[in-house]
């Protein structure tokens, strides 16, 4: 079930949704007890994503690499958004890094075709930590966007000290974690006319 958080902000697309992200039930956590996720917003330039972990005193954070496209990033810890036209088989991921790596992937059905996303520039990554909480913000620059509406997901992979792996999503299919998987595409976002 999908919670929605107070706080979000009022926007010209409507009140946007906080999510509770939810932890694979194979992979559990160690520390990290809960990963909220949210658009922040969008402007004329930027979507904007915000993730919240609680419990992030062992998280394990890439180390800053700089800018730049890379492969590879759901190995560690990773910040996800996935993003397709509602009901479309065609889709887009993008992979968001701590370390400012990232990758933008477009698919012509699940799990097929994949080719590089153009990018007319980089994404912004940006992580923040204290000793329990950790913010994860990202801005990727809209014209690299799929025109509105949109059914999305935002999710995770966790990695904590001593390899701990866990996988965080706003739903899971069954079976193993699937961040491609229809099921996962569990928010919507629609024009601002139609807010």
């Amino acid at each position: 079930m999908l919670s929605v958080y107070g706080g979000a902000p009022s926007t010209e697309f409507g009140r946007l949704e906080m999510f509770e992200l939810a932890c694979h039930r194979d992979h559990p956590a160690s520390s990290v007890r809960a990963i909220q996720a949210r658009i922040v917003g969008i402007d004329s330039h930027w979507l904007t994503l915000r993730w919240r972990i609680e419990g992030a005193g062992t998280l394990v954070v890439p180390v800053f690499a700089g800018k730049r496209r890379a492969d590879g990033l759901w190995r560690t810890t990773c910040f996800e958004l996935f993003m397709r036209a509602p009901g479309a088989a065609e889709y887009c991921e993008f992979n968001l890094s701590p370390s400012e790596r990232w990758a933008a992937y477009d698919f012509t059905g699940y799990r097929d075709g994949m080719t590089e996303r153009a990018m007319p520039r980089d994404p912004v990554c940006t992580l923040r930590q204290g000793q329990d909480l950790a913010i994860f913000d990202a801005a990727i620059p809209l014209d690299a966007l799929p025109p509105l509406p949109w059914d999305y997901s935002l999710t995770a992979v966790i990695e904590e000290e001593g390899g701990q792996i866990s996988y965080w999503a706003i739903a899971h299919p069954p079976g193993k974690p699937d961040f491609h998987h229809p099921a996962c595409f569990a928010a919507a976002l629609a024009p601002p006319s139609q807010a």
